[in-house]
This record gives structure tokens, sequence and C-alpha cells, in this order.
């Protein structure tokens, strides 16, 4: 992935790209090289499309549904659709042995708060997406933190500080890292970002 700057702070490293900030396990990070990047100028559109007469339909594809959530959350779909697939490979009919439900396996109490029903894939992705970008909110932006709490809890996370020593949690935020870092590399999109635009970040 492309980074203007980077700072190593302890056992973390920040990556710096444009106004955003990611903050990554340093163990996560090989190394840095040096290179020659140009950012290619935005596409030119010959014209404006169309306006369809008719409302088009919402796609029922878990992927699709994923990805619009994480545009209408503001964060990378490629961010989002790491934590689903270690979440449940995107199965809706996924039930935990804890009885988190869904794509985003939400408890049934955590969506309820989200004011969501967990068995609705769309209502389960949507509040999921919320959730992670108010993690990423309350821990400033570091993606480590937001997913340990989305996996272990945040009174785990606040405990311990940051990762909380759980083989299930450890594993589970270096897989989502390492699988949003192969997108980046793949010419994915932007460093992780969630910012606070209303009181309540929610969206509600």
């Amino acid at each position: 992935m492309h980074v203007d700057r980077h700072e190593a702070t302890g056992d973390a490293v920040r990556l710096y790209e444009g106004s955003g900030m990611i903050e990554l396990p340093a163990a996560s990070i090989a190394a840095f090289e040096a290179d020659d990047y140009v950012a290619p100028p935005p596409p030119v559109a010959a014209s404006l499309p169309e306006i369809s007469p008719e409302p088009q339909e919402k796609s029922k594809n878990p992927k699709d549904m994923v990805r619009a959530a994480a545009q209408r959350s503001g964060l990378p779909g490629a961010f989002v659709e790491s934590v689903a697939k270690a979440e449940s490979a995107f199965d809706p009919k996924a039930v935990s042995p804890k009885g988190a439900i869904g794509v985003m396996q939400l408890m049934p109490d955590t969506a309820h708060a989200l004011g969501a029903d967990p068995r609705d894939p769309e209502q389960n992705i949507d509040a999921g997406t919320r959730l992670l970008r108010e993690l990423l909110i309350k821990y400033d932006g570091d993606v480590a933190k937001a997913l340990s709490a989305y996996n272990a809890g945040e009174k785990a996370v606040d405990r311990y500080q940051g990762i909380p020593p759980y083989s299930e949690t450890q594993r589970y935020v270096d897989r989502v890292v390492r699988d949003y870092l192969k997108d980046q590399s793949r010419g994915g999109q932007g460093p992780v970002e969630a910012r606070r635009q209303t009181p309540d970040a929610r969206g509600q």
C-alpha cells in the first residue's frame, strides 16, 4: 500500500496518507520501500448518466450490501468486507455457538441496541458497519482496538488498554488486518478513517 509517511509508537505504527491515518501493530508490517508513486488524475466523465425512470431494486447479494453499508458509514468497503469475511464468510444464515447472528455476527442484544433485526441481512450488515464506525471513533482510529472491541467487547479492550490476551481475538485482528492489507496491495481503497460528524455516531 502507498503511504505519505509513517511513525512508530511503541508496538504500533501509524500510516499517513493525505488527511487519513491508520494504526496497525508493528508486527504486521514487513518493511517500507521508497517509490516514485504519482497519483493518477481523476477520471473525467464524458457525459452524465441517464436518470432511470424506475427505482432500481436493491441487491440481495451480501457483498453488495456490505459495500453499500460501508459507503453510508464512510468506511472503506474493503475493510468492512474483511470483517464480514472473518465473521461469517458473508453467510446471512450463520449462527455462532454463542448466538451471534448473520453476516456481521451480531448478538441479539447488540442488534436491539442498534435498532436492527439481526436476522434481516440488510439491517444486520448496516448495524454491524455502524458499530465498527462507532468503535473506530471511540478508539481514535485505532483499528486494532476497534476490531478487538468488535470481537471481544469494549470492556475487554478498556481493561487491557489494547488487544486483550485472548488467542481468538488476537487471531481475529491479525486475520482482518492482513486481509485488508492484501486488498490495499492490490490497489484497494484508502486507509480506514472514521470521524464524528454528528452527536450520535450511529447516524440515527
